[in-house]
């Protein structure tokens, strides 16, 4: 049973008044943020914007790299060799770096965003790409990975930090990765459908959605801010954490 979870949402993709005001809504309810870096999304305006958000609420800020694929989102496998990876993934880090550096913020931790994240669950090859990355930018920082995926393996044996994360609101497949957004019941979106899957990652595994028990360790959990009524679900999420004795 867990006794104290990180609570992070993937964040500044959206500079419209909506994403904005749904960013702000939602951060209160965090503990750590990734910042989209300006690949799949995003803008030095935006990264201050959303890094001084961040600070001002006491959450933790974290760079939020992806492929270089504004139009599909970063959600698209894209053909790139590990050494491509690695010199983006590098860059984009450095990039939110430089961005909020001169309001004296700190990037605590790194979250690959979209396909670079699932494909990063099961190829090593791309795994390691990130993980040379983070060493190349800052070893201390914190990597935040799918939890039990080849990404959490290659860097636990590179000796960086891992928090493995989990999902109340997205579908997971019998090896332990996420159900793709497009195919049907990936996302979660009902109270509770959402409520069931954390108790049972809270106890340390999830069903996947063929009813196979998949075990789970859970440092963190994400909390998307473009799943339907994401503000009720965080207020959901959270009341379970805390009636079950969890610190966030």
């Amino acid at each position: 049973m867990l006794k104290h979870i990180d609570l992070n949402s993937d964040m500044g993709e959206r500079e419209n008044a909506e994403g904005l005001a749904l960013d702000a809504e939602l951060m209160p309810f965090l503990t750590s943020v990734n910042i989209a870096c300006g690949a799949h999304a995003g803008s030095p305006t935006l990264m201050r914007h959303t890094a001084r958000l961040a600070a001002d609420h006491g959450v933790a800020i974290g760079a939020h790299p992806s492929f270089p694929d504004r139009e599909r989102f970063g959600r698209m496998p894209l053909p790139l060799a590990p050494d491509e990876i690695e010199s983006l993934v590098t860059a984009q880090i450095s990039t939110l770096s430089q961005v909020i550096g001169p309001a004296r913020l700190t990037i605590t931790h790194v979250k690959p965003h979209g396909a670079l994240y699932n494909m990063a669950a099961k190829d090593h090859s791309i795994a390691q790409a990130i993980v040379r990355s983070i060493q190349r930018f800052d070893s201390k920082l914190l990597l935040y990975a799918l939890a039990g995926s080849v990404l959490v393996h290659a860097a636990q044996s590179a000796g960086l930090t891992v928090i493995q994360e989990a999902f109340a609101d997205r579908a997971y497949r019998a090896d332990g990765t996420l159900v793709p957004r497009p195919e049907p019941g990936a996302i979660l979106t009902s109270e509770e459908a959402v409520s069931r899957q954390l108790r049972e990652i809270v106890a340390g595994s999830a069903t996947s959605l063929d009813g196979v028990r998949v075990p789970i360790h859970a440092d963190t959990l994400c909390l998307h801010s473009d799943t339907p009524q994401s503000i009720e679900l965080a207020k959901i999420i959270r009341r379970e954490l805390m009636s079950a004795g969890i610190h966030i």
